[in-house]
Formats: C-alpha cells, structure tokens, sequence
C-alpha cells in the first residue's frame, strides 16, 4: 500500500538505506548522546585488513542478545538488507532489517545513546513469502517518497514488498504489500534514484539474482521501473538493460572499455508472471549477467545517475565459468544519460575472472560513496580456487584501484572461537560467512564517517535461534551480528 504524506513526513529526514543515503562531509561535532561502545555480548565478527587498521568496530546487536524490553525477541540470521532512521515517537531509533532465510522483516528499536532494548517483526515469512535479501528504505528528502522496500528472491515469481517502517507488528503475516508493476523475478534489491536527478518521476533500479540455465536462458538482468509520479509503485512501465548492438552476452564486454545500452520496455509487466517475463527479455535482446545482486548509486547533489551493480558470478562445477558468463564475479558501472535516461554507457570497472581465487570473489553487497564503492563479497560457492575469505573491497572512483578493507574473523585455529561458532562444522572453508548490508549512518545519528554493515555467520547456530519470527516457515537455527565501524573513507 502507498504510505499517507503525513505519515512520511515523520521519517522524511531521518532514514539511511541499503544503498548508502546521501551523506556530504560535514563538521557538525559529535553527537554527544550516542555510546558506540559494544552493544553485544559477542566479539566482533570482522577486523579491518592491512592499510585500515584506524577502524574502531563495535558490536552492535548479534542473535544472541537478550533486549531489556522485549526479552523473548530473537534477532534471526541472516540480517541483509536494511534501513536506520530517528523514532518519531521517540528520542531514539529505528533499525529495519531484512532476515533473508526467514522471510522476515525486523524492527529494532535503538534508544538515544543508540542501544537495542527492544525487537518485533513487521514482516513474517508467512507475509514474506520468498527469501529478502538487499533492501532500500526510501525518504521524501531523497527519493520523494518513503517506503521500505524489500525484494524476493526465491524464483521468477517473486516480487518487490513496499513496507511502511511504521506498520504495526500485528500486520505481519499481510501478504498484501507486494507491488507487481515493478515485475516479478528472483530480485535482490529496488532502489530508487535520487529526485535530483528523477524530474518528478520514480526511476527504480533492479537487480535479478537469477543463474543461466535451460529453464531460464534469459539468466540476469538489470531492470527499471519508471513511473510518471514520485513513489507510485502500481503505474508504471517496467524496461531490461540491452545493449544497442542487440549482443546479449556478458564476456562480450571487458574491462577498459565503455558501451552504448539502452532501457527497453517489457510490455503489459504489471499483468506478466515471471516466466513471460523472462521471455520477454530475450525477446528484446537484454543482456544476460550472470547473477545481478546489488545495485547503488553515487552519492552527491546530481551524481545520481551514476549506478553500480553487481554480477555474482556461477559454475556449475566449481571450476569453470560457464559460456558467456562470469564466474568469479564483476561490478559494472553505468552512467545514465543527463537528457535521457533511458540510455547511457555501461563499463566493467571491477571483476574477479582474470585472477581467480585471489581477486573478486562473487561480489554481492554494495555500498557508493561520493568517492568509493564498498564491495561485499558472498563467498559461499566454495569454489575450490578461492584463496582468502569474504572480503569487503574499497573501489576509489577516480582510479579505479582496489583493495582489501574488511575480513572475516574465522580464527581457525582457536579452539573456543570454533566451539562458540562453528557448529556446522563449515567454517574451514574460505568464505564460510558472508555479509549484508552496508550503509552510511553518519547523518542519522550525528558521528562522521560511521557505517553499519551485517553479517551473515551461517556456522554459528543455536536452536534457540530457530523460528525467530514465530511464523514457523522454516527450520533454519543460523545467527548473525551488526557491526557499526567507524573512521570508514566516504
């Protein structure tokens, strides 16, 4: 359902998203009120790599901490995307999260020193029905409408959830708040473009999450929702990225180089399951990526249309990429056109193909900056080439260069550290954890250079994490950690 503008005006100005809200330096003094102290009873699951030691990492919430108000809330694994922004009816603060595995939505309440004291789920997995992964909680200050938006990703039929942060908990087995003209696939993250660069309209960047295979030839795209009005979600026409020679393979394109694409159609969407979509995409020549997880734009007044995104890469073995795909992984970025946005250039500023195992490993999370790409790597294929584990890489815009800044901390060869979190036994292989979302929360709470980033510590579980949203959907008993690091480059 749409959001009333009363109830937006509440949140319009205080909210950070998935994709890294707009955050321009500022030399406003710390917020007093705010603690970034360690929150949670567990460690840290993250240090920062070799050049940024100057991190301060703090814990923020994990699975198994027990809230002083709402003692029977579990925080679910798998927390992915998110969204953080001031309490309207408090002095506090409001943390949104995806729980992917769970199908789930929590909201965290933060109190002013910025400490968990109390959870529920706004989103059940009877409501979620498909797993969430990234999300975007969208403001009036930014996109010109609010709305926390979360995709599914369980197969062609999924859609696109529009959450009202606000709804009460009593409405989360509601099933209601998917929106079918932003199309049906398995997505990964909806992200609307910034009203600076929108022009009254809604531009709303898609990634499909889908492999190639005989069932799905069409593999990935990158789609756009484009709405005449700012935040209608029913309305709209729904396009797929092709580039303008009509190629459709991925591999076609290398790095160093620059191509024409455009946004085409994909007619009637609204009323199309994803199996007529996907036709559709090969009907008109869309590009085939292997796998389109993240999407995020540049941040900065007008830098809007500049968007990157992800290809996570796949294999069916483990070993070799297949035809026309990546394997290991690329981030693209695209530049849309100033007088039509339909059309623009499209680059591969990073990939992981021409050095396996020690470059890229399937990129998933993104996080823009006005001057870096943070990329978050999903190592969990387990290929057997792979040489260190899920890193966070720094990408600097202006040279293209990048570097390690953030590690898992596995710690192998401490017998206590595997005995707390490594019930699975997985934790040997390189990229046995992976991480969620990363975004800016400097503004929101009044610290510089502050970011939160989640993480996905599959090992690590507890049958008291099992069915954490009391839906009952599934039997997965995995937990995970929030982190707030600050001192981080923007």
């Amino acid at each position: 359902m749409k959001l009333n503008h009363t109830l937006a005006a509440l949140f319009l100005s205080a909210a950070v998203f998935q994709s890294c809200n707009d955050d321009e330096t500022t030399e406003e003094p710390i917020n007093s009120d705010i603690k970034l102290e360690n929150f949670s009873k567990e460690p840290a699951f993250v240090y920062g790599m070799t050049g940024f030691e100057n991190l301060n990492i703090t814990t923020l919430i994990s699975s198994s901490d027990v809230l002083q108000d709402s003692p029977n809330f579990v925080f679910a694994g798998q927390p992915d995307g998110m969204g953080i922004m001031k309490d309207p009816n408090s002095n506090g603060y409001l943390m949104i999260t995806n729980h992917e595995i769970t199908q789930s939505v929590s909201r965290v309440y933060l109190d002013k020193s910025f400490k968990p004291v109390k959870g529920e789920y706004i989103l059940n997995g009877i409501g979620g029905m498909t797993r969430l992964c990234s999300a975007t909680l969208a403001t009036v200050a930014e996109h010109g409408f609010s709305a926390f938006l979360t995709a599914g990703e369980s197969g062609e039929e999924s859609m696109v959830h529009a959450l009202n942060p606000l709804a009460a908990a009593s409405q989360a087995s509601d099933k209601t708040r998917v929106k079918p003209a932003l199309g049906k696939a398995s997505m990964e993250n909806a992200v609307p473009l910034p009203k600076d660069v929108s022009n009254g309209k809604s531009y709303i960047l898609i990634g499909e999450d889908q492999s190639y295979s005989t069932s799905h030839q069409s593999a990935g795209q990158l789609l756009m929702y484009v709405a005449d009005t700012q935040g209608d979600l029913d309305n709209g026409k729904l396009y797929s990225l092709k580039r303008t020679n009509n190629n459709t393979t991925e591999t076609d394109m290398t790095k160093g180089s620059q191509y024409d694409v455009e946004f085409v159609e994909i007619t009637n969407a609204k009323n199309l399951t994803g199996a007529q979509i996907n036709q559709k995409n090969m009907d008109i020549n869309a590009i085939r990526f292997s796998r389109v997880e993240d999407v995020d734009y540049r941040k900065g007044a007008g830098k809007g249309r500049e968007i990157y995104f992800t290809a996570t890469g796949e294999s069916n073995d483990g070993i070799n990429p297949k035809p026309g795909l990546t394997m290991w992984g690329r981030v693209y970025k695209l530049v849309l056109n100033q007088n039509n946005m339909m059309t623009g250039k499209l680059e591969v500023v990073a990939e992981g193909d021409s050095n396996p195992g020690s470059n890229l490993i399937n990129p998933d999370n993104l996080c823009v900056t006005e001057n870096y790409v943070y990329i978050q790597e999903d190592g969990d294929s387990y290929y057997p080439a792979a040489a260190h584990d899920s890193y966070i890489w720094q990408l600097d815009i202006s040279t293209k260069q990048y570097k390690p800044w953030l590690n898992m901390k596995h710690n192998r060869t401490d017998s206590a550290w595997q005995t707390a979190y490594n019930q699975s036994g997985n934790l040997q292989k390189f990229g046995s954890w992976e991480y969620g979302a990363m975004i800016d929360v400097s503004d929101i709470i009044g610290v510089p250079n502050t970011f939160a980033v989640n993480i996905h510590s599959h090992t690590w579980q507890k049958n008291g994490f099992a069915n954490a949203d009391g839906a009952g959907v599934n039997t997965n008993k995995e937990g995970g950690q929030i982190v707030l690091i600050r001192n981080v480059q923007k």
